[in-house]
């Protein structure tokens, strides 16, 4: 019984390596670091940072988060890239939580399977969510965000804040750069963000090879466009920032997979189809509890859900764990706390519980009733 729990974890952790950190992370991880090397702190603190309009920069985050397939692991790299390049703790976490609760990706493909009333209801649930989450953790952090605000304002690099060689380098980079941006700096990461996207868009069935396939064209012509039209400093600049993401997250993202795997042997499915049935705060509480610790690949919370629908849930749990299965998990909590700081990730994962349980409580009474 004991081996069966603990080969359950390795089982997890097999799955994990195997189908997301190539397709996956590997992409995420360089865009995080092209972010905080190529992306001008002024463009950033002036849209998204910390003493910009809330109203616009929570706008920009949520809406192009949309377009960001990602998981609740792949995401983080992503975020901290923003944070750390700049942007104020109310858009990163915005994004934080819209990109894999709410992607274009996992919405036509819940749509396929669920319908398209839960799929509107859905956009409309992440969305308030999100802007809740952003005024919460603006306000939490208003202090440290002034702090970050005269930083920026002063001349200091906002990414010093948790990574020094990012603020050095990025503000060096600012400094020498008229430009917000160069156009070779804008290509770039439009290509990095196709190669982030691209396996999940283009091939949705068939092999994982496929996937892989599709990556590896990724890859070549990002790196390809990299050597042609960016100095080799600035190269190796973008993969040492990409590695000090890499050794950051990655550790936590491993350890975290492994303890979901446990979990979820443990949990009998007979014990969630009872507790989950009809529309009461309990259920829709119970929902986003077992979303928030349990790991899903972007997509793959529709088929759960459709399964357990099947079993009996109600239609507001199913909503609470739409929206908490990809967008929450232990490794994600514990990946936010290393990467943002544990007094974030103390404020961000409550409020996401507590969001995710009035909102599938809500819609289970109303609108999905």
């Amino acid at each position: 019984m004991v081996w069966d729990v603990i080969l359950a974890g390795f089982l997890a952790l097999k799955e994990y390596i195997a189908l997301h950190v190539v397709t996956c992370l590997i992409p995420a991880f360089l865009l995080a670091g092209a972010m905080v090397t190529f992306i001008s702190r002024e463009a950033i603190v002036r849209y998204m940072g910390a003493a910009a309009s809330k109203l616009r920069s929570f706008a920009l985050s949520a809406g192009g988060s949309f377009f960001v397939a990602a998981c609740s692991c792949t995401v983080i790299p992503v975020a901290s890239g923003l944070y750390y390049g700049g942007a104020g703790v109310g858009p990163a976490f915005i994004l934080l939580w819209v990109a894999p609760a709410a992607n274009i990706l996992a919405l036509v493909y819940t749509g396929a399977i669920l319908g398209a009333k839960i799929v509107a209801v859905r956009i409309v649930a992440a969305l308030v969510m999100a802007f809740i989450v952003g005024w919460a953790m603006s306000l939490a952090f208003r202090q440290e965000e002034r702090g970050r605000a005269q930083a920026a304002m002063a001349g200091e690099g906002a990414g010093s804040l948790g990574n020094p060689e990012a603020g050095l380098a990025a503000e060096a980079a600012v400094k020498a750069k008229p430009k917000i941006m160069k156009r070779s700096d804008i290509v770039l990461l439009l290509l990095l963000v196709l190669a982030l996207l691209a396996p999940n868009y283009i091939v949705q069935h068939g092999p994982y090879l496929y996937k892989v396939i599709v990556w590896a064209v990724g890859m070549a012509i990002v790196f390809g466009y990299a050597f042609s039209a960016k100095e080799r400093e600035e190269i190796v600049r973008w993969m040492k920032e990409t590695w000090w993401f890499v050794r950051l997250i990655f550790p936590l993202l491993l350890g975290g997979v492994f303890v979901v795997g446990i979990i979820g042997a443990l949990l009998p499915e007979a014990w969630v189809s009872e507790w989950l049935g009809g529309a009461s705060l309990r259920s829709s509480f119970l929902a986003t509890l077992i979303g928030s610790i349990s790991y899903f690949a972007t997509m793959t919370e529709a088929p759960f859900v459709h399964k357990l629908m099947g079993l009996g849930m109600g239609a507001g749990p199913a909503l609470a764990l739409l929206l908490t299965g990809p967008g929450l998990s232990l490794p994600n909590w514990l990946a936010i706390a290393r990467v943002f700081g544990l007094k974030k990730a103390l404020v961000y994962v409550p409020t996401i519980i507590i969001l995710g349980t009035l909102v599938g409580w809500l819609a289970g009474n109303t609108i999905l009733k």
